[in-house]
């Protein structure tokens, strides 16, 4: 048979109108040239084989020829017997007899820019970009800026079919340890939705996401997998948006990307002198002599062993020690005597 029209629009040969139009939709969005300036020369090439494939298929004489004598009845090297008399020049199919010779049906690819513009009844939204109409391949009215979100929202398909609107965004909590966020982790996530075959049908699905933390993030912080959603009709699939949340820890607070431990001391050592033990969170022993009198509003700053700073995980913010002075509940006479002779006003 040549080319293989239903392989091409991923269809199967019992398709109707509605499947070859999404089927259409879906791949000249995706190999329109200008949505592929890395590689336009094969999108090129596909965008023409999606946009012949469509022409002969939704056409019912085109498509019947094509079905009995595949692509090369289409254009003519065989003569499809049944059909007589002549037609006229331009795209679309022919028919000529030269003298007493065979009838032969001839067709002709309409310009794929043309098919395109047909379909999504393009002339208006693009008609102010410098041009107007359907742009051409290599043309000045389409832009590779067009492509992308605003697409969708931006132009209809004209009289032939709803352009799909954006499903709005599932947004998924991602609780992690401070360690998790101090050190970088990686996360998989199953998530179960529901895609469309070539048929239009939907099957479920389940799938696996990796999400890379970095050192440092914070909480809020969104990561986001475009189109991971249900597929429906007319509707482009949902975004999956995780969200860091961050999970309470026994001993540190975060404060941006400071690190706040409270130390709890008798009101003696915060005379006299303390010494602060601690475990980072990446497992490390700190000892932090203080000799000064810590006062009940005294904070020890201990720069660089904070979280990471996301742009630059070598840096850190500070540790900050605050300190809860315990306080004796009662005084002997002797104890209040000694304390004034040690302490005078």
């Amino acid at each position: 048979m040549g080319v293989d029209y239903y392989k091409i629009l991923q269809v199967d040969k019992n398709a109707k109108d509605e499947d070859l139009k999404k089927a259409y939709r879906k791949l000249a969005m995706k190999w329109h040239p200008d949505k592929n300036p890395n590689n336009k020369k094969e999108a090129e090439a596909k965008f023409k084989e999606i946009s012949e494939a469509y022409e002969v298929l939704s056409d019912p004489q085109k498509r019947a020829i094509y079905d009995q004598y595949g692509e090369e009845g289409l254009k003519g090297q065989v003569p499809p017997p049944g059909y007589g008399g002549a037609g006229g020049g331009g795209p679309g199919p022919q028919f000529f007899q030269r003298g007493d010779g065979p009838t032969i049906f001839r067709f002709n690819p309409r310009n794929a820019d043309d098919i395109f513009a047909e379909f999504f009844g393009f002339s208006s939204p693009f008609g102010g970009m410098g041009g107007g109409g359907g742009g051409r391949m290599g043309g000045s009215t389409f832009s590779s800026g067009i492509f992308g979100d605003d697409l969708f929202s931006s132009f209809g398909e004209g009289s032939m079919n709803q352009v799909p609107r954006k499903a709005s965004p599932i947004e998924i909590r991602l609780p992690c340890t401070l360690e998790e966020l101090y050190k970088g982790t990686t996360k998989k996530m199953k998530i179960s939705r529901e895609i469309a075959d070539a048929s239009g049908k939907t099957i479920p699905v389940e799938e696996i996401l990796t999400i890379n933390i970095k050192p440092g993030w914070k909480k809020g912080t969104k990561i986001t997998f475009p189109e991971k959603g249900n597929e429906q009709p007319n509707v482009t699939p949902a975004d999956i948006v995780f969200i860091i949340d961050e999970k309470p820890h026994d001993d540190f607070t975060r404060d941006g990307n400071d690190l706040i431990v409270t130390e709890k001391i008798p009101l003696v050592n915060a005379l006299t002198g303390h010494t602060v033990q601690l475990t980072t969170l990446d497992g490390r022993k700190l000892t932090i002599p203080i000799n000064n009198v810590i006062h009940p509003k005294h904070e020890e700053v201990v720069l660089g062993e904070g979280m990471p700073i996301p742009k630059d995980p070598s840096k850190k913010g500070n540790l900050r020690i605050k300190f809860d002075i315990k306080f004796p509940t009662r005084l002997t006479p002797e104890q209040k005597a000694g304390i004034k002779r040690l302490l005078p006003p």
